[in-house]
């Protein structure tokens, strides 16, 4: 499981993070518009950088800079954007967010985040990735209100969240001034329910632009949408 994972253009040392990397990020990373060019990126909770890495890899941005408030997870960020063809475009600060809220002054054409999630109270014995995985590590409120202030007048936000918590992270997005623009609800298969949101917002309301995405036809067996969105980075697609 800590084996490097290889993509088409980078590879991502996993083996001290917590968070390893899964359909999540990817689907984040080749699901958000770069239609605008923005010309500087910011990841919030950055993890392996897979993210960020996504980003250079599909536009010229000047400026790609992520955060990590793991220390471990950090070091290997560094380590996967120094390794990559990207290294000088790339930046990880080693902060959590409210503390680099309060030191950056600039703001950003375009914020992603896949932000820890796993609210339930179960342990998968393993601290690290528990950790990595609670929603107090990054709650949902502190995530939008920090957006707000680091986002660009004409920004994008783009964030994948659980289905079940789409409504509630709606409606907290639109407390602090952002509108979702477009939705993609993800399913593993067509017989199986609704398991994540991919949602994009700005400071701007627009009509709503949604729909759904379907990963597999069956085990291994992907749909022709997914393949479209995800073979600039798998291997095998």
């Amino acid at each position: 499981m800590n084996k490097p994972f290889k993509f088409k253009q980078f590879t991502i040392h996993q083996d001290r993070c917590a968070m390893k990397v899964g359909t999540d990020g990817v689907l984040l990373g080749a699901w958000t518009l770069i239609n605008g060019k923005p010309n500087s990126i910011l990841d919030i909770g950055s993890g392996t950088g897979l993210i960020a890495l996504q980003m250079a890899q599909r536009c010229d941005a000047e400026l790609i800079d992520a955060i990590e408030l793991d220390e471990d997870a950090y070091e290997q960020c560094v380590e996967n954007f120094e390794a990559s063809p990207w290294a000088d475009r790339l930046f990880c600060y080693h902060a959590g967010l409210d503390e680099f809220v309060d030191e950056i002054e600039d703001t950003y054409d375009l914020i992603i985040s896949n932000p820890p999630f796993y609210s339930e109270e179960v342990s998968s014995g393993d601290a690290a990735r528990d950790i990595a995985r609670q929603n107090d590590a990054l709650p949902f409120d502190e995530l939008l209100e920090g957006v707000s202030k680091l986002l660009s007048p004409k920004g994008v936000f783009s964030v994948i969240i659980p289905y079940k918590k789409e409504w509630n992270f709606v409606a907290l997005a639109e407390n602090f001034g952002l509108f979702t623009r477009r939705i993609t609800r993800v399913k593993g298969n067509s017989n199986s329910e609704l398991k994540r949101s991919l949602l994009e917002f700005g400071f701007t309301k627009e009509t709503i632009v949604e729909n759904e995405l379907i990963i597999e036809l069956e085990r291994h067996q992907y749909t022709k949408e997914y393949v479209d969105l995800t073979k600039e980075f798998y291997l095998k697609m």
